[in-house]
């Protein structure tokens, strides 16, 4: 399985195959070192924890100091990778189909129109300050708010994935991979990639 850890750059346009511009994503991806392994005998199920991400020695936790000076440490269950060897943009290829995991921007508190995408109340005939109200959240009959009910609130910072999105070039020297389209996250959002 194909897997990497990356942070997101920025989006810029690139060519294709057959010459015409595409928008890209940008994502700084690796190298990572897998530092330790889960068991099935001590854990209960079989992984590899990776370390993304240079840090200084004086800012490592205790704890983490054995695994080495990594910023983010992170378990992928495929359990074919010795400790020790690195992962980087070089599994991937161009034109591989990945899916991107990562954590996507806030937003702040935000109403129901933009945060569930109501349309509000009626704008004329008498109405007053309804324009981006959510309208009734209960009946008459059972005098309480149902479970789930939609409302306004903190919107963003969700773990987001998108499916199938294409690699269009592999830049090794850098380790970058420009990616068609859009990624979650804002500039340095950390994102696990696996290939599909």
């Amino acid at each position: 399985m194909k897997f990497i850890l990356g942070r997101k750059q920025n989006m810029t346009q690139v060519f294709d195959e057959s010459g015409k511009v595409v928008p890209a994503t940008v994502i700084s991806a690796g190298p990572m070192t897998a530092v330790s392994k889960k068991t099935a005998e001590k854990d209960g199920y079989e992984a590899t924890v990776f370390g993304y991400g240079a840090k200084k020695e004086k800012n490592v936790k205790k704890p983490q100091k054995k695994l080495g000076n990594f910023v983010f440490l992170k378990e992928f269950k495929d359990g074919g990778v010795e400790i020790g060897s690195i992962v980087d943009v070089t599994v991937f290829e161009n034109g591989d189909k990945i899916t991107v995991s990562g954590i996507s921007k806030g937003k702040g508190f935000q109403g129901v129109v933009k945060r569930h995408g109501f349309k509000g109340g009626p704008r004329t005939h008498g109405q007053k300050h309804s324009e981006r109200e959510h309208g009734s959240i209960g009946g008459g009959l059972r005098t309480r708010v149902p479970k789930g009910m939609r409302m306004a609130g903190r919107m963003g910072s969700d773990r987001i994935t998108v499916k199938n999105l294409r690699i269009v070039k592999v830049d090794k020297d850098n380790n970058q991979l420009f990616v068609l389209g859009a990624v979650p996250g804002r500039k340095g959002t950390l994102l696990e990639i696996k290939g599909n």
